[in-house]
């Protein structure tokens, strides 16, 4: 099937960034949020974020404003059912996703293809509860999306190959790589970092080392572009929890258990740079390692 317009749920950090790409590779995107406030500064990051590219000269001024045109936001759902294909990126919460595909389906077109950019939850599952199981995978972008590279595509156990090959040219119109993982917890990617970024906070728990000793060896010992925690800073603590505990639960293997500190720093509300502190303090000039 040929995918023209796109609807994308959650204006957030995912969400704007990957209204961004889809815009640029030319398709018409209906970007849907619960709150006004969100869907500006989404149209404001947008912006700031396409003008970058174009001071970098990776695009041109021209592709630029047509981006912006193919962009529409809306407060209402059901404005997001009448695209090709849609990609559900709100938080990381079983139930909240749930509820998004229950108040979409009386609105969606037979043809639409639904997909969940999360980053860890059951695909299988997810699907099942919609009219369209054969319909729908999982659409995985990697954060900042304009920057990164990699798709994780992830087929339910129902999901058809029309469904995957529809997906798959979207990727490829993108310019960004397709890899296909199992509907297992975490799929490759988070399956992968997330304990190693789990272990690091075991690591300053049991007082190994620092913060910064921990971020610095990992920088330069294994050469890594962000030390973990660091990472875990920029990816948000509540999320790199909320996958700690999905592998946990769905894997039920001791080895993924979430650290006690990762946790509290969640209940403290320190959540990373979207908070301004998490591992890091951000209020100042520069970040200070907050153990």
């Amino acid at each position: 099937m040929i995918i023209q317009k796109i609807g994308i749920i959650g204006a957030g950090q995912m969400g704007n960034g990957i209204a961004h790409v889809m815009a640029l590779a030319g398709y018409d995107v209906v970007l849907n949020d619960v709150s006004q406030e969100a869907l500006d500064s989404a149209i404001v990051a947008i912006e700031k974020n396409l003008t970058r590219q174009v001071s970098k000269e990776k695009i041109t001024s021209d592709a630029m404003s047509t981006a912006m045109a193919r962009i529409t936001s809306t407060l209402t759902l059901a404005d997001v059912g009448k695209t090709d294909l849609v990609i559900e990126a709100a938080t990381e919460r079983e139930a909240v996703k749930q509820a998004i595909f229950d108040e979409l389906l009386p609105h969606l077109q037979p043809h639409t293809i639904l997909t969940s950019n999360t980053s860890s939850i059951s695909i299988t599952r997810l699907a099942s509860r919609t009219d369209r199981p054969e319909r729908f995978m999982g659409f995985h972008f990697m954060n900042p999306v304009p920057v990164m590279q990699l798709v994780e595509l992830i087929r339910g156990i129902a999901t058809d190959q029309d469904t995957y090959a529809a997906c798959h040219a979207v990727v490829e119109r993108l310019g960004k790589t397709a890899a296909s993982a199992e509907d297992f917890p975490a799929f490759i990617v988070n399956r992968i970092l997330m304990p190693m970024i789990n272990e690091a906070v075991y690591t300053l728990y049991e007082g190994v080392g620092s913060v910064q000793s921990i971020d610095l060896s990992m920088k330069l010992g294994a050469n890594h572009p962000m030390g973990p925690l660091e990472l875990a800073d920029f990816i948000g603590l509540d999320t790199c929890l909320a996958i700690m505990n999905v592998l946990h639960d769905g894997l039920a293997d001791t080895k993924y258990r979430p650290c006690p500190l990762l946790t509290k720093y969640v209940e403290a509300g320190w959540l990373g740079r979207k908070t301004q502190r998490g591992f890091y303090d951000y209020r100042g000039e520069t970040p200070v390692p907050t153990r």
